[in-house]
C-alpha cells in the first residue's frame, strides 16, 4: 500500500512536533510543510527530511491530507481550500474562534466526504482513554488544569487555552445537553481571561466544575469522576487512573474507602492523535473527535466566556 502524504501548515511550536511525528509515520510520506515564516520552515523541513513550500495552493496539489497547526482566527481561512479540493484535515483546537465559522468547517468537510478531525490532544491520553471505557453514570466530575505562565498563546483566553480540553472530556463522558452554565473568571498577567471556573449543570442532573489557569505556580492536570459508589481520579500528567470504592468490613460501623490504580500503559497523545487520523482515512472510519465534536466543544467555551464577561459588565 502506497503511503499517505501528508503535508503541514504551521510549523511553530506545536506544528513542528505534527511534522516530525508525520515524517517518522511508516504509513505517511511527509511531502512538505508551510508556513509564514521562511526560516521556521526551512528549519522544519530540513529537521523533517521534507520540502518547503511557499503557499497553501502548492501544497495542496501535492498531498492526500493535511495538518492545520495555525492560529484559530486562520482556522477556515487555511481549511478551506484543502476541503473544498476534497483533502482530509487534522486541524488543532478550538475548531475556530466562532461557531459560525466552525460551522462552516464542518459543513465543507461533510460535503467533500473527508476526514475532518480536531486535535483535541487529550482525548488520546492513555488515562482518558482508559477513565472513558470505565465510566457509567457520573454524577459530579471535577477538573482541574492549572499551568505557570508562560508567553505563547496569549493571543487567546485561557478557556480557549485549555479549559477547552476538559470541556470536551466532560461532553465525552456525560451522555445529556446542558441545562445551566454559571462561570467565573479574571485576567490577570495578559488582556484576556487567564483563570476560569466553569460549573455545568446538565439536564440530567449531573454537574461538572471546571478550573483553568495559567497564572498558577505549579503544574497540574486533574480530573475526577464520581458515580454512585466509587470514584475515579486521573492524573494526566502521569498518566495514572485510581479507582476509590466503599468496601464493608466485618463489624465497622462504616464502609472503608479502598484505592486501586488502574494499570495503563503511557502512550504519547501527539503521537496516537496522529495515528488515529491516519487510520481513519485508511479504513473510513469517523474520528473520535469529529468536527461535530469540535464544535460543540467550541459552543460551551464560548457560553462560558460570555457568562464571565457578563458577569463582569453587569
Amino acid at each position: 500500500m502506497a503511503k499517505l502524504a501528508v503535508g503541514v501548515v504551521g510549523v511553530g511550536y506545536l506544528g513542528r512536533f505534527h511534522a516530525l511525528i508525520h515524517a517518522r509515520h511508516p504509513e505517511v510520506e511527509l511531502v512538505g510543510v508551510v508556513d509564514t515564516d521562511a526560516q521556521a520552515a526551512r528549519d522544519v523541513a530540513e529537521e523533517a527530511g521534507c520540502a518547503v513550500f511557499e503557499d497553501i495552493d502548492a501544497l495542496l496539489e501535492q498531498v492526500e491530507a493535511v495538518s492545520i497547526v495555525v492560529p484559530t482566527t486562520a482556522h477556515l481561512e487555511v481549511a478551506r481550500p484543502f476541503l473544498q479540493a476534497g483533502r482530509h484535515v487534522l486541524l488543532e483546537k478550538p475548531i475556530a474562534s466562532t461557531v459560525e465559522e466552525g460551522a462552516e468547517i464542518v459543513r465543507l468537510a461533510r460535503e467533500a466526504g473527508v476526514v475532518l478531525q480536531i486535535g483535541h490532544l487529550e482525548r488520546f491520553n492513555a488515562g482518558v482513554m482508559a477513565l472513558a471505557g470505565r465510566i457509567g453514570s457520573p454524577r459530579f466530575i471535577e477538573a482541574h488544569r492549572m499551568s505557570p505562565f508562560v508567553a505563547r498563546a496569549t493571543d487567546v483566553d485561557v478557556i480557549s487555552d485549555l479549559m477547552i480540553h476538559d470541556i470536551d472530556i466532560v461532553l465525552s463522558l456525560i451522555d445529556s445537553e446542558i441545562a445551566h452554565i454559571s462561570a467565573a473568571g479574571a485576567a490577570v498577567l495578559t488582556d484576556h481571561l487567564d483563570i476560569a471556573n466553569a460549573r455545568l449543570e446538565f439536564a440530567n442532573g449531573a454537574v461538572a466544575n471546571v478550573i483553568a489557569s495559567r497564572v498558577s505556580r505549579e503544574r497540574m492536570r486533574r480530573i475526577r469522576v464520581f458515580e454512585h459508589q466509587r470514584y475515579q481520579s486521573l492524573d494526566f500528567i502521569e498518566q495514572t487512573l485510581d479507582v476509590a470504592y466503599p468496601q464493608q468490613k466485618e463489624g465497622a460501623d462504616w464502609p472503608e474507602i479502598v484505592t486501586e490504580r488502574v494499570a495503563i500503559e503511557p502512550v504519547k497523545p501527539l503521537d496516537a492523535e496522529i495515528d488515529a487520523f491516519v487510520r481513519c482515512i485508511r479504513e473510513d472510519e469517523p474520528p473520535l473527535v469529529g468536527g461535530e465534536v469540535g464544535l460543540r466543544a467550541l459552543e460551551v467555551a464560548l457560553q462560558v466566556k460570555e457568562k464571565i464577561e457578563a458577569s463582569s459588565n453587569p
